[in-house]
């Protein structure tokens, strides 16, 4: 249950990523998803600890 909360925040803020990168170029998109891809999984799965773990 943890891996679909941290797969789903990291597929969510990277999509939100990748859109908002591109308005300017590839690169950015890029850039912006793969961070957006890292806060996703991390705060996905700390909610998924702070509701029930």
């Amino acid at each position: 249950m943890k891996f679909i909360f941290g797969s789903l925040g990291a597929f969510l803020l990277g999509s939100f990523g990748w859109w908002l990168g591109a308005q300017w170029a590839l690169l950015p998109a890029v850039i912006a998803s793969a961070i957006g891809s890292g806060v996703g999984l991390y705060y996905g799965r700390r909610l998924f600890d702070d509701l029930l773990g």
